[in-house]
């Protein structure tokens, strides 16, 4: 396969990549580890894929949900269901708006299923009775990884995760160059949106913000990171809109 946006880039190679003597034909998508990466990055397939996954799921979902009470279905959604919506999701994050809302939309249907299950009978007193809170948007979910990811990359040091750590970010003033102030990284910039919405592009942006509104982040673990992101991640909206200016 030929990860390129020029239609002139395949037939350049085809024919001229050999294994054995024998020449290996060009295709249009490749699996790896399960995921389907097709030659313009865009990951349209592998969506198309685990969505029909979830939906075939989520009917069996219907078929049993008569037997179970609400908090079953949601153990059910969370273990049978939402493991498909997020493999590996921070590898293909940065596909079109348009495919990751068909997953949202799984969601919404299990949900729909969990909603239609018998309320409980109201406590006593009825002062003691706490609302169930809806499921984490499957966005703030994986802004929340990325963040914790960037985290052990960016802070930690991981050796395994050194290629996702960015330069600080620096600013350039009128008679010298310095480094920002704190742990904020240079923003990868760029025309497309596709590439703002990749892994790089798009935790660095988070990143900033985050580390702006979450001080001692260096003395952090990995635990207090995961719960500092999700409560920061619930203070703003979904779906969170990040442009580089």
């Amino acid at each position: 396969m030929v990860v390129s946006g020029s239609p002139a880039a395949g037939p350049a190679v085809e024919g001229r990549l050999r294994f054995g003597g024998v020449p290996l034909p060009l295709q249009e998508a490749v699996k790896v580890l399960g995921v389907e990466v097709d030659r313009e990055l865009r990951f349209d397939g592998h969506i198309k894929h685990i969505a029909k996954k979830a939906s075939h799921r989520v009917s069996a979902l219907r078929r049993v949900a008569s037997f179970l009470d609400r908090g079953g279905k949601l153990l059910l959604y969370k273990a049978q269901i939402r493991l498909y919506l997020e493999y590996t999701a921070l590898s293909w994050m940065s596909c079109a708006a348009l495919h990751t809302r068909r997953l949202d939309s799984m969601q919404r249907r299990a949900l729909r299923l969990v909603d239609a299950a018998d309320p409980p009978d109201p406590p006593d007193p009825p002062a003691q009775f706490e609302p169930v809170s809806p499921l984490d948007s499957l966005e703030h979910r994986r802004d929340v990884a990325a963040l914790v990811l960037f985290h052990k990359a960016q802070v930690q040091g991981v050796p395994h995760l050194a290629g996702l750590r960015q330069p600080p970010k620096i600013a350039t003033r009128c008679t010298r160059t310095v480094l920002t102030s704190g742990d904020a990284v240079e923003v990868p910039r760029s025309r497309a949106s596709q590439h703002q919405r990749a892994f790089v592009g798009r935790v660095s942006m988070i990143w900033n913000i985050f580390k702006a509104a979450v001080p001692h982040i260096q003395e952090m673990n990995t635990q207090s990171v995961k719960l500092a992101a999700n409560r920061w991640r619930l203070s703003k909206p979904t779906p969170l809109r990040l442009v580089i200016l």
